[in-house]
């Protein structure tokens, strides 16, 4: 049956927003399994969160290829020209974020044998935000919700207050006890990479408002001058 170009160009516009879905949902998977393995001390729910990475990996590889394909094929409108090019800027954050779930994962092997070392309540809680900030960015991409996506940005005040409050601890119980140096290295690490994984959670929303407007939000005062 004949396909007009319009028809074709909406049809792999969407197929990019639904390989999308399926790359975030994958990395929403590993970072609930990194923190899951990390507080429980479970080397199984570690290495199985680890061998999700390949998908992403693949995820990347073929949004890429499918992004750069809508772009040679097609006479893009703006805002789809903006959408293209923003969801090849998204999977570099959404792999990064894999990766970054791999670290976690990686510490939370090395502390499997070792007795827990500190309350474990702020770390779920980054785990948890960092998950929704990385979750709703993708939505607000998809529904084209600016407001979703600026929320997101407020978030990243929370993750970086529970960063510097499970820092703040952990040095803390370092130096009361040296014997707690190793293990505390190892939790700061992974406090670290949740915090890193809020900032391509704000990215990730950045990247959003720019598609629906046309406006970086990154830097003002360059865009002013």
């Amino acid at each position: 049956m004949f396909r007009s170009a319009t028809t074709s160009r909406e049809s792999d516009l969407r197929a990019i927003r639904e390989r999308l879905l399926l790359m975030v949902g994958r990395v929403e998977q590993m970072i609930a399994g990194a923190v899951d393995a990390l507080v429980n001390r479970d080397v199984n729910r570690a290495n199985a969160t680890i061998a999700v990475d390949q998908a992403v990996n693949q995820d990347e590889v073929d949004l890429d290829r499918m992004c750069i394909a809508v772009l040679k094929a097609y006479d893009l409108e703006e805002s789809e020209l903006r959408m293209v090019t923003v969801a090849l800027k998204m999977v570099t954050d959404l792999e990064r974020i894999g990766d970054l779930a791999v670290n976690i994962c990686e510490r939370s092997i090395q502390l499997a044998n070792e007795q827990p070392l500190a309350q474990y309540e702020k770390i779920p809680r980054m785990g948890v935000v960092v998950q929704s900030m990385v979750r709703d960015a993708i939505d607000a991409f998809i529904d084209a919700d600016e407001a979703q996506a600026r929320d997101v940005l407020d978030r990243d005040d929370e993750v970086d207050d529970l960063y510097e409050r499970v820092f703040s601890e952990l040095l803390d119980l370092m130096l009361s006890d040296s014997a707690n140096v190793h293990r505390g290295i190892h939790y700061q690490s992974a406090a670290k990479y949740l915090e890193r994984i809020g900032d391509h959670g704000t990215n990730l929303a950045e990247q959003v408002i720019f598609a629906l407007r046309g406006t970086d939000i990154r830097h003002p005062r360059l865009w002013r001058d």
